[in-house]
């Protein structure tokens, strides 16, 4: 899916992935059945997207992503 997309903001990709969150540079997507959440930054002009973590909820919830 994010192969094929071709969004120019992060309104666009929201379209695409409805509960995503943007915090900051940083989106936040919930995965595997909401158990995990993937960081990432999305460079729309560039048509990339980075992914910095792979996080239980757990890890998440402590917010050491943020730094």
């Amino acid at each position: 899916m994010v192969e094929q997309a071709d969004w120019k903001n992060s309104a666009e990709m929201k379209k695409t992935f409805r509960k995503a969150d943007v915090v900051g540079k940083q989106t936040v997507f919930d995965i595997g059945g909401n158990k995990c959440r993937l960081i990432a930054i999305i460079h729309y002009g560039a048509r990339r997207v980075l992914v910095q973590h792979v996080l239980t909820h757990s890890e998440y919830d402590r917010g050491q992503w943020k730094k």
